[in-house]
């Protein structure tokens, strides 16, 4: 059963869809004016697809390759004409295609092979604003967050979601991530529009939490570890023990993880 909520934030609009109504299992897609942002999971196309049927579509923007991100680039250039534009990084990755793990597939479906056009240099709105593409690698390689100065706000894709973390995916990167946060943060805008999380309307302010709770993370791990305490024992000391989430992604997506990179993180 799909989750299908409606979002309405003054000039921009949404979808929330998903198998559940979570925060990790459903996904947002955003609309300004005749712009899209991401495509949503693939598995709710069925669902969606009367969304992107509403208004005319003159752009179809993608902040990384992950499927949930991703996943309806190819439908909604069939149904459109339109091709999806991206950053090289990603034109790369989804010109090649990539695998994902079984429970991926079943959150979010497939993301099929594509190949996407560049962003152009100015990316312009259709009320004469403009959105700034910027490179936000850590999360992904290839993510780029969109921010409209005009307007002051940042569309994230996956840099926030949430204030506090207690897993992470084996192939990010807490160093670049950081970076990537405190680069936003040198930005004027207020609200974040995260495809998870939704509309946060003190958008810089939580941002700026997520930013502090995690060099508090790194500095209470790299304390424990300095004391001589393993990577298992300081997970268990700060975040708990491993979960089902954990276990049933084979420890792909886990806690373990995020204390393993908050060691390598200069603080």
């Amino acid at each position: 059963m799909s989750i299908l909520q409606r979002i309405n934030h003054e000039f921009i609009d949404g979808i929330r869809c998903g198998r559940k109504n979570s925060v990790n299992t459903s996904f947002i897609v955003y609309r300004f004016g005749d712009t899209i942002i991401d495509t949503a999971p693939s598995n709710q196309w069925r669902h969606i697809r009367t969304f992107f049927q509403e208004k005319p579509i003159r752009q179809i923007l993608l902040t990384h390759h992950h499927e949930d991100h991703s996943g309806n680039a190819a439908n909604l250039e069939k149904m459109t004409g339109i091709t999806p534009s991206a950053d090289d990084a990603t034109r790369t990755i989804m010109t090649m295609g990539f695998s994902i793990s079984w429970i991926q597939r079943y959150l979010w479906g497939s993301s099929p092979a594509i190949n996407l056009q560049p962003l152009p240099d100015v990316i312009e709105l259709d009320d004469g604003s403009r959105l700034e593409s910027i490179s936000t690698p850590g999360h992904a390689e290839d993510m780029v967050c969109y921010f409209s100065p005009e307007h002051g706000f940042v569309f994230t894709a996956d840099l926030y979601i949430s204030r506090t973390i207690r897993y992470m995916r084996d192939d990010e990167n807490l160093t670049m991530l950081i970076k990537s946060i405190r680069k936003v943060l040198a930005r004027d805008f207020t609200t974040v529009l995260c495809p998870h999380r939704g509309i946060v309307p003190d958008g810089k302010q939580a941002l700026q939490e997520k930013m502090n709770n995690l060099l508090e993370l790194c500095e209470r791990a790299q304390n424990l570890h300095h004391q001589g305490q393993s990577i298992k024992e300081i997970t268990r000391k700060i975040l708990g023990k491993e979960d089902g989430m954990s276990y049933l992604t084979g420890f792909g997506f886990s806690k373990r993880n995020l204390i393993r990179e908050s060691l390598k993180v200069i603080l």
